[in-house]
């Protein structure tokens, strides 16, 4: 049994964590730690174990294996290089950090101590992304030429007089979320469509705040690819109703994905009519299942140090697209 440490209930999908801990066979929630205190308590007392309120107390425990960091992400780097070198295995929320230095940073100190970090990239691991790496890998759209993903949701939509939606105030305090709709929605269509093109080489972003409430709230990034192709990246807190969207387009065919409805249409197949797949691929293991079984030396992720270096990548070169008002070359952030 690898013994676990929740380390904050500041990110949303901190109980959907804890809810994957105690639903995985090989995981055992044991404590809790948060930066705030009263919000702490509250979840040990609701998951029925201890709240450690000192972190150093948490990393001195010898019956801690390893810990599961949705901290802010301002506190992600300092919080998961301290927990390697105290030999703890990390998961985490995207994104690692803020920065590719960071990353790689924290990459360095997890190799160094040989623990398994894995960051939550939960898209990679569906069966329609399974499905279209097929369609992609088969050559079955011949050349790929554009992708579109689309994520978003009304988090940001208030009722009534409130400021704010169902997402809470503090995800829109820049310091400790690095920003908004981008930086946390706008990851899933950013390491889908880097997945499914290849590397990226410039891009040009527009993040706008609709409701002014101290970050992003609605964002578009047009990605150029070493491959020629274009990704269209769209993600918003302001859109009610919205589907989950993935389209790819080619020389030789379309795949379009609507939340988990998937339709092709191939010059390669007789009749170059829509086909609705009924051998879609099965879906891999989740990103909490493949870090058990990393830790446990039965298998190797199929999340990479790659997705996670080139998600930070591609926002860091968002912020400064929209800060400058241009398209930036990614090169220009290697320093070169």
């Amino acid at each position: 049994m690898i013994n676990v440490a929740l380390l904050s209930r500041w990110h949303v999908h901190a109980d959907d964590y804890a809810r994957e801990v105690k639903e995985n066979e090989h995981l055992s929630v044991q404590l809790v730690w948060d930066e705030e205190e009263e919000r702490g308590k509250k979840w040990a007392d609701e998951l029925g174990v201890p709240f450690e309120v000192n972190f150093q107390t948490v990393l001195d425990n010898p019956e801690i294996d390893a810990v599961v960091v949705t901290t802010p992400t301002s506190l992600h780097k300092d919080i998961i290089i301290a927990a390697a070198k105290h030999k703890k295995h990390i998961f985490t929320e995207k994104i690692l950090a803020f920065t590719v230095e960071e990353c790689e940073e924290i990459y360095k100190t997890v190799k160094a101590n040989q623990v398994q970090l894995i960051v939550s990239m939960p898209r990679l691991t569906a069966n329609y992304y399974v499905y279209a790496q097929k369609a992609v890998d088969k050559g079955w759209l011949g050349d790929l030429t554009t992708i579109r993903c689309r994520f978003a949701h009304n988090g940001a939509v208030a009722a009534g007089d409130g400021n704010y939606g169902w997402l809470p105030e503090r995800f829109f305090d820049a310091a400790q979320s690095g920003g908004g709709a981008l930086i946390d929605l706008g990851a899933h269509p950013f390491y889908l469509t880097n997945r499914l093109a290849g590397p990226a080489k410039a891009l040009q972003a527009s993040l706008h705040s609709i409701r002014n409430l101290g970050a992003d709230d609605n964002a578009v990034v047009i990605v150029e690819y070493e491959s020629g192709s274009l990704g269209i990246i769209e993600t918003s807190f302001l859109s009610n109703g919205s589907p989950f969207q993935l389209e790819l387009y080619g020389t030789e065919g379309t795949l379009l994905i609507e939340d988990e409805q998937i339709r092709l249409r191939s010059s390669q197949f007789e009749g170059n009519g829509w086909i609705q797949p009924e051998d879609a691929q099965e879906s891999l293991p989740i990103p909490m299942e493949q870090w058990a079984a990393a830790i446990h030396g039965k298998s190797k992720p199929t999340i990479t140090e790659e997705d996670v270096i080139q998600l930070t990548r591609l926002n860091e070169a968002a912020a400064l697209s929209q800060e400058e008002n241009r398209r930036i070359e990614l090169i220009e952030l290697l320093g070169e």
